[in-house]
């Protein structure tokens, strides 16, 4: 690190008053602090690395304070380093200023396969840690485990069920499975049954997979009861409100059978309790109910949910949830993000699959495309319907996907008709204004929304005019209310 950028460093962090996610504060004015393995794992375990700044004290808003010996700091450091599983080689550097030393360790993220990090003397378990906000959080078993599923490419898709056998799946579904992929590899069509079994993943070591009782077993909860969807509909904005009967559910099922049951059971359920608004386009009078959300979305975010989900034994007990509130929907899988891919790639390059058997599976049975779509599409399907983008949570565990209705951004809870200006949006435009200007007005995040929400339905009753008319997307366009 240099001095430039230290500097810069240190006056953030005091602007701000606080420690952040990459950046970690210790005084060590009296010595080197007691306990740094923790942060050193954290540090190590994201994709980001961190940097241990000394010197600092936070007790007095961050003041500098200088450390005790920098000399002995830098050995203490390496010493730590030497500690971790695998070694951690952090970035030391020295600053003086004002006759006060000042010390910064820059921890390097550690490769994911050789993750996680953790304190040799404690153990993989008790001695790896996650970086939660600015503080460092002991990981759990199937955090840890999770990491070790990649590195080792466990397959729990295609684990062996034990109580099952052949005749506990349709013989008739399994058939056309296979009928199936012989068409699509003709080389399969005469190689024996049993053999087939093991090369498509109905059977593993001669054993029915995992992967076969969620798709061809009648009723595969009789094997794993909490692998299925707990959907439900809720009279409010958080979990435990009340309607005025004194319900907190307003619809609730539990969501069973086989994923492409389970798939269609999610539709109809979403189907059943969506609210429809009402829209009036003034130029024609034409009358249109418009849903809650785009299905396109929905089916998306619940077949990702069904397929990427862990179906390990550290989740088997835990039940997919799909919530519907006044303003938005949550569809909540257990496994977080698997592998390599980060939440900024969702959707933009190529991820490991956790459940690899199941997708081809899928695949073939026409409910995937198996192209990693899915995220795209529900961001088009969302943007087309002129709702808010949709927001995606890798949480320690599990993985969310939350679609927002247009009931988040109306005053009155209920979607505009076309044409009005419940917003005090043409006031604002008597100005020529941007689409980030007005986006801004509305305090609305997502511009795309703002526009197709609020401005095409003005611009189409005539109420807004456009500065470039002929170029409606041209980014120097602007728009007035008229005169």
């Amino acid at each position: 690190m240099m001095q430039q950028e230290f500097d810069a460093l240190v006056e953030k962090i005091q602007r701000r008053q606080c420690e952040q996610r990459t950046i970690e504060v210790k005084s060590a004015a009296g010595g080197c602090p007691e306990r740094l393995y923790d942060t050193y794992s954290s540090f190590s375990n994201q994709d980001e690395g961190g940097v241990l700044v000394f010197g600092l004290d936070e007790h007095k808003e961050f003041q500098k304070v200088g450390v005790y010996d920098a000399q002995d700091l830098q050995k203490k450091l390496m010493e730590t380093g030497e500690e971790m599983t695998p070694v951690v080689r952090p970035v030391i550097s020295v600053f003086d200023e004002n006759g006060r030393v000042f010390v910064t360790a820059e921890i390097p993220p550690v490769d994911l396969s050789s993750r996680p990090c953790y304190k040799t003397a404690r153990g993989r378990i008790r001695g790896s840690f996650v970086r939660v906000g600015d503080g460092d959080k002991p990981m759990t078993e199937y955090e840890v485990y999770s990491y070790e599923a990649f590195r080792q490419r466990v397959r729990n898709d295609i684990r062996p069920v034990e109580d099952a056998s052949v005749s506990s799946l349709d013989g008739a579904k399994v058939e056309q499975f296979l009928l199936r992929r012989k068409l699509e590899r003709p080389n399969l069509a005469a190689i024996p049954t049993e053999q087939l079994y093991e090369l498509s993943g109905i059977a593993k070591g001669g054993q029915v997979t995992l992967m076969a009782v969620l798709l061809f077993c009648p009723y595969p909860q009789a094997y794993f009861p909490q692998l299925n969807i707990i959907a439900a509909r809720v009279p409010g904005t958080e979990m435990g409100q009340v309607d005025g009967l004194g319900r907190r559910f307003e619809d609730s099922k539990r969501l069973e059978g086989p994923i492409p049951e389970m798939l269609e059971a999610a539709m109809a359920f979403v189907r059943g309790n969506m609210r429809t608004a009402l829209y009036v386009d003034r130029e024609t009078g034409k009358r249109s109910d418009v849903p809650e959300y785009p299905m396109d979305a929905v089916r998306e975010a619940v077949l990702n949910a069904l397929i990427h989900r862990d179906y390990s034994i550290h989740t088997e007990d835990r039940p997919i949830q799909l919530t519907m509130y006044a303003d938005r929907m949550e569809i909540t899988n257990p496994g977080g993000l698997y592998g390599r891919l980060t939440l900024e790639q969702l959707g933009k390059s190529q991820p490991d699959t956790r459940n690899p058997v199941l997708v081809t599976a899928l695949e073939s049975l026409g409910q995937t495309e198996n192209r990693y779509s899915g995220v795209p599409r529900i961001r088009r399907a969302m943007e087309e319907a002129g709702l808010p983008e949709p927001k995606f949570e890798d949480l320690r565990g599990d993985f969310r996907v939350t679609l927002y209705n247009a009931r988040q951004e109306s005053q009155q809870g209920e979607p505009a008709a076309v044409g009005e200006d419940e917003r005090g949006l043409l006031a604002f435009c008597s100005v020529p204004r941007s689409r980030q200007e007005i986006a801004d007005f509305l305090k609305i995040a997502s511009v795309q929304y703002a526009v197709k929400r609020y401005v095409e339905p003005l611009v189409n009753s005539g109420e807004l005019t456009m500065t470039v008319p002929d170029k409606p997307k041209s980014p120097k366009q602007r728009f007035v209310a008229k005169r």
